[in-house]
């Protein structure tokens, strides 16, 4: 079991982040693509293992660097873990140790959902501070504040969240934004509160549906799920469950804003289109045709892409995820495009990068101002975090020339295998070590 990376330097050298995705544009992408499970909903109900003894068996799990990371961080607190395919088995009846060390949880920031689940099992956490892409502070106050009302003891020493309680008590918390760890966070912690607990102004995304349906699963009673109040009545234990993760929006979406761009003719399998309706209506206004079937996605690009104004919102407004891939769009859409962040206060660092492929982009404070130029051209770029790798992949596919992609290890923290699927699609992409 690897331990104590020394930083940036060190996986340099061992040629973990030398990679690069090295594309030759100008294909229009034609076939279907299947879509893996979402990371976003696999980690947290991943994590809600912890809070039952016996054998959790997940299916349809995504093989990721989040993944493997989550694994390291639930046998760091002693569940006993088995792997087979992209099926995962977790027993957290072991779990004796409540520290969350920096080494493993700087690597996602997902790595705060184990908050909850310490306290509610072993009355006491200690979890670092979280690491993850650099989009923003994304700060972890609102869990805090929701443990505090719970009734635990919250202190932050030494770059180290402490938790404690002797017993978690159910309390009315509002969460001054639907933050979806957050509310994932406080909805594990209180369903063995003692009591009702109730979040107010809570997350409504599909992927904390998707860990309340799990919990539900396991005996937790919660009612209002997928609204912004959900209600959880506290309960003595929880059974294991056998679960299968939902497929990923941000894949689907991603793969049907490279169909639109690339002109091509794309359909996605293995999705859910009731979540990708906000994407789904921007592609529609920017000149796609898409076609909706039960599991099924089919989008046509046209060959004019008209102007599409986009502000981020959460569920079920336009997803902050999707933002960077729909930027590119734009770039060679007609006209001009304003794009409004919400959600993150830095997440336009992808679009130095653009630029230097030939788009056209004014910043603003949360605001983008693009001007579609006729094409992209390719040229050596580098990745920021996670959603901008993907977005420099799909300008790389719609760009003239050759691009090269640098610092693609973000890619593999969210995305399956993303150069294969592109390839069987028709890309001329591949992946380069060193």
């Amino acid at each position: 079991m690897p331990h104590h990376e020394t930083g940036e330097a060190l996986f340099c050298l061992c040629g973990v982040y030398m990679d690069k995705i090295v594309i030759q544009g100008g294909r229009a992408l034609k076939g279907e693509v299947r879509i893996s499970g979402a990371k976003n909903a696999a980690l947290p109900i991943l994590i809600s293992s912890l809070l039952t003894d016996g054998w959790n068996t997940y299916s349809n799990v995504p093989d990721l660097k989040d993944i493997q990371s989550t694994k390291l961080l639930l046998s760091s607190l002693g569940a006993s873990i088995e792997s087979d395919g992209d099926s995962i088995k977790i027993n957290g009846g072991g779990m004796c140790n409540h520290e969350a060390s920096y080494d493993l949880v700087r690597k996602m920031r997902a790595s705060i959902l184990v908050l909850g689940p310490l306290v509610a099992r072993l009355k006491k956490a200690r979890v670092s501070l979280p690491g993850g892409c650099a989009i923003g502070a994304r700060p972890i106050n609102l869990h805090l504040k929701g443990l505090a009302r719970l009734g635990a003891v919250i202190e932050l020493k030494h770059g180290y969240v402490e938790a404690s309680a002797d017993h978690l008590i159910g309390n009315e918390i509002y969460l001054d934004i639907p933050t979806v760890t957050g509310t994932e966070n406080l909805m594990m912690a209180s369903v063995l509160a003692k009591g009702v607990t109730v979040l107010r102004n809570a997350a409504r995304e599909p992927e904390v549906v998707a860990l309340a349906d799990v919990l539900i699963k396991m005996g937790a009673k919660i009612k209002g799920v997928g609204t912004s109040v959900i209600t959880i009545e506290g309960v003595s234990s929880l059974k294991p469950v056998s679960v299968s993760i939902m497929p990923d929006r941000i894949e689907a979406g991603t793969f049907m804003v490279s169909a639109a761009l690339t002109r091509g003719d794309v359909t996605i399998l293995n999705c859910e289109p009731n979540h990708l309706e906000a994407v789904i209506h921007k592609l529609i206004l920017s000149g796609a045709q898409v076609t909706v079937e039960d599991k099924s996605i089919r989008v046509q690009g046209s060959d004019e892409i008209a102007s599409v104004d986009v502000k981020t919102l959460p569920y079920p407004g336009f997803p902050t995820d999707m933002q960077a891939q729909f930027m590119v769009l734009m770039s060679v859409a007609r006209g001009v495009s304003i794009i409004s962040e919400t959600i993150f206060e830095n997440r336009f660092i992808h679009v130095s990068e653009l630029k230097r492929m030939g788009a056209d982009i004014k910043i603003s404070g949360n605001t983008a101002m693009i001007t579609g130029v006729p094409a992209l051209s390719g040229a050596p770029v580098m990745a920021t975090d996670l959603r901008a790798s993907a977005s420099l992949i799909l300008a790389g596919l719609a760009a003239v020339g050759t691009s090269e992609i640098n610092r693609v290890y973000h890619l593999d923290r969210g995305y399956e295998s993303i150069e294969k699927k592109f390839a069987r699609l028709g890309a001329a992409i591949k992946r380069v070590n060193g």
